[in-house]
C-alpha cells in the first residue's frame, strides 16, 4: 500500500509538546542566539539581517543532518567533533571581539564585516550547543510511524520555529539599541555581550 500523505500521517497531538520543547531547549541562550543580539544592538535589524539569515540557514542544516541520522557517525569521529569545537571557538572569540569594540549604532557609517552571512552559516554549523539541542529536541517526540514520514515532519516543523527564534533574539537586542546611544554606556554593554557570547559558548563546549 502507498504510504499516505506526509499531512494525514502527522500526529498532530505531538507537534504542540515538540514545539514546547524546541523553545525551550533550541531558544535557550547559547553562542548563536546571544550573538544575535549582540548583532541586534551593536548594528541593528537592517544590518544585521545577512547575519541573522546565516544562522538561520547553518542551523537548519544542522537539523537536516540531525533528522538524516546520521548525526552519531558524524560526532563519533573525533577529527569532526573536534573542528566543530575549535572552529565555533575560534570564530566566537573573533566575533566577541568586534562586539567589544564596536562603536555605538549611532556612530556607525558602514555595515561590520564580523556580521556576515558566511559568518552566520559559521556559526550555527559549528555551534556545539546548537548540535546537542536540536538532537535532543528530534528525540523528544514522535510525529509519524515511519522514519522518513517522522524526519520530514519534524523538518517542516522545526525549521519555522528556528526562523522565529533567531529573529526573535534579533530584535530584542534591537530593542536594546537606543538604550545605547551614550557612547560609554556602549562599551560597557558591548563589551558585557563580547564576555556573555564567550561563556555561552564555553558553556556549551564543556557541557
Amino acid at each position: 500500500m502507498p504510504e499516505p500523505p506526509l499531512v494525514a500521517a502527522i500526529r498532530w497531538g505531538s507537534v504542540g509538546p515538540l514545539l514546547l520543547m524546541s523553545l525551550a531547549i533550541m531558544g535557550s541562550p547559547g553562542p548563536a542566539t546571544v550573538s544575535l543580539v549582540a548583532a541586534g544592538s551593536v548594528h541593528g535589524v537592517r544590518r544585521s539581517l545577512r547575519y541573522l539569515v546565516g544562522v538561520i540557514v547553518g542551523t537548519t542544516t544542522v537539523l537536516v543532518v540531525v533528522a538524516s541520522g546520521t548525526t552519531a557517525a558524524l560526532l563519533a569521529v573525533p577529527a569532526i567533533g573536534s573542528a566543530l569545537v575549535w572552529v565555533s571557538a575560534a570564530y566566537v572569540l573573533w566575533l566577541a571581539y568586534r562586539i567589544a569594540t564596536a562603536p555605538p549604532l549611532s556612530e556607525q557609517t558602514e555595515a561590520s564585516n564580523a556580521f556576515s552571512f558566511v559568518g552566520g552559516t559559521l556559526l550555527g554549523v559549528a555551534n556545539p550547543k546548537g548540535w546537542v539541542a536540536i538532537a535532543a529536541v528530534f528525540a523528544s517526540a514522535r510525529l509519524a510511524d515511519t522514519a522518513t514520514a517522522d524526519a520530514t515532519a519534524k523538518i517542516a516543523v522545526l525549521t519555522p520555529m528556528i526562523i522565529v527564534i533567531c529573529g526573535t533574539w534579533l530584535v530584542a537586542g534591537t530593542s536594546i539599541a537606543p538604550l545605547l546611544r551614550d557612547r560609554r554606556r556602549a562599551r560597557l554593554f558591548n563589551a558585557a555581550l563580547a564576555v556573555a557570547v564567550v561563556g555561552a559558548t564555553a558553556v556549551a563546549v564543556l557541557h
